[in-house]
């Protein structure tokens, strides 16, 4: 079994898969300073539920923004399930894409996963759009290379700074307000995230398509949905499309 884990600055999933198929799935808050008994004490309890015996993991990928998580993967990988963990972007992990950017330039880990799942569900000329703490559109060409892409300030990021620096301005729950032209301040503030956001979405994507004729949108990450209804640039939705990379990047190594 495979133990894929995704360390994003914001979550961490955690998730099993057998034979290319996800039986499980786990979100916990990002700790770079957890340690590997501490991953394994909380592992071993969703295990135990899932009815997975940890004993049969035998593989560990891992996939990481946050450089401090790495050590204590690496330990828990080797202490737990007796394996050398795939850590994407190093020298010990092969990707099934080729990357076109600038030279010495480094792509994100999260985001050569996710063009690599695109590009197995989909095929090229995609772009993926991945709300996570920063939105990211990352563009696969039609011979499956990454060539690059946008980011942009997540939607959470930008509530929290909107409150943080206007004092009498509070936090509020990114959702699709009543109206446009909102008749109280929460209702305002949605609107202008929302609609905002959403028009930053459908901008980049609409110039991104117009610089490269791309053809398909595949968007993930959990307000994906929140915006999908009031917009037709996402032609799919795969929440699970980073785990999904992580899994064909495994095998793909198996393979070698």
């Amino acid at each position: 079994m495979l133990l894929a884990i995704d360390v994003g600055n914001t979550n961490s999933v955690f998730s099993v898969s057998k034979n290319k198929k996800i039986l499980s799935e786990w979100r916990c808050s990002t700790d770079g300073n957890m340690t590997a008994d501490q991953y394994f004490t909380w592992l071993q309890q969703l295990f135990g539920i899932s009815d997975i015996k940890y004993k049969d993991i035998n593989k560990v990928i891992v996939s990481s923004v946050v450089p401090d998580s790495i050590f204590n993967l690496k330990v828990l990988s080797k202490t737990y399930f007796n394996c050398s963990p795939l850590i994407v972007g190093s020298d010990n992990c092969k990707i099934p894409i080729s990357v076109d950017v600038e030279r010495g330039v480094n792509v994100g880990a999260d985001r050569l996963v996710n063009a690599t799942a695109a590009y197995h569900i989909v095929g090229g000329d995609t772009i993926v759009v991945d709300f996570g703490t920063a939105t990211t559109f990352d563009v696969i060409n039609d011979s499956g290379s990454y060539v690059g892409g946008v980011i942009a300030p997540g939607v959470s990021l930008s509530t929290k700074a909107l409150h943080e620096a206007a004092a009498a301005l509070p936090h509020i729950e990114v959702k699709r307000p009543p109206n446009v032209v909102g008749r109280n301040t929460i209702n305002c503030m949605q609107s202008g995230i929302y609609w905002g956001y959403l028009s930053l979405v459908d901008g980049i994507i609409s110039k991104i398509k117009n610089e490269r004729k791309i053809n398909n949108v595949i968007a993930t990450g959990g307000l994906s949905t929140v915006f999908s209804r009031d917009t037709s640039m996402f032609d799919k939705i795969d929440l699970r499309l980073t785990i999904k990379g992580l899994v064909f990047i495994s095998s793909f190594n198996e393979d070698k």
